[in-house]
């Protein structure tokens, strides 16, 4: 019988910002469009195209309805996106979050990933980590850094450093032409990877969010 896959260690999560968008979403749509959210769901399954795909353009060309909102409808009726509808919902999600995020292969990298969570934290207390399913982005008052499992071999630690010149280990993602918060990384494939030099720009990236 082949061994189980190790849990993450647990780590205390903060509720994703998104969040509170998707609760005003939710209370607003009836007002936007004339339909509660459950509303919409029923008509959605009654008349709509069986598959999501289908399901999105039909709720785009037959009500108008902005990309955004018709495929977070779509997603919803088809039983997706429903952890986000509250911070307690939310929470019970992002442990299942990282543990998918870590299961089989990539397992190898829990070490790394705690290791890292513990390097943030230890900037300090105002540090927050907002898993998602695919990476557990850490925010200061936004994002400042985030872990991602990039491969089975290697995390991609990136770090939101603006317009820094890249060297050396400090590769530049594109992030910052592209307007995107994350804008370098370091690829961390050991736990000897977070050296003073992954720590230094770390810390930089957190104060530059002060």
């Amino acid at each position: 019988m082949p061994p189980s896959t190790p849990k993450p260690r647990r780590h205390q999560y903060a509720v994703h910002p998104g969040v509170a968008m998707v609760e005003q979403w939710m209370e607003t749509l009836k007002a936007k469009t004339t339909r509660s959210l459950d509303e919409w769901i029923l008509l959605i399954q009654k008349k709509g195209p069986k598959d999501e795909a289908g399901r999105r353009d039909w709720l785009k060309q037959e009500f108008q309805l902005g990309t955004n909102t018709a495929w977070e409808l779509a997603e919803r009726s088809v039983g997706k996106g429903s952890d986000e509808d509250s911070p307690q919902a939310y929470l019970k999600a992002a442990e299942s979050y990282v543990e998918a995020m870590f299961a089989g292969p990539k397992a190898a990298l829990l070490p790394i990933y705690d290791a890292l969570m513990d390097l943030a934290r230890g900037l300090g207390k105002d540090v927050k980590a907002c898993p998602c399913k695919t990476m557990v982005p850490l925010y200061r008052h936004h994002v400042f850094a985030q872990i991602k499992p990039s491969t089975r071999t290697r995390i991609d630690f990136g770090l939101a450093l603006r317009d820094t010149p890249a060297k050396g280990r400090l590769l530049d993602t594109g992030g910052f032409a592209k307007k995107d918060r994350i804008s370098h990384r370091f690829e961390i494939v050991a736990i000897h990877d977070i050296d003073s030099e992954v720590k230094r720009w770390l810390k930089r990236a957190y104060e530059m969010d002060g």
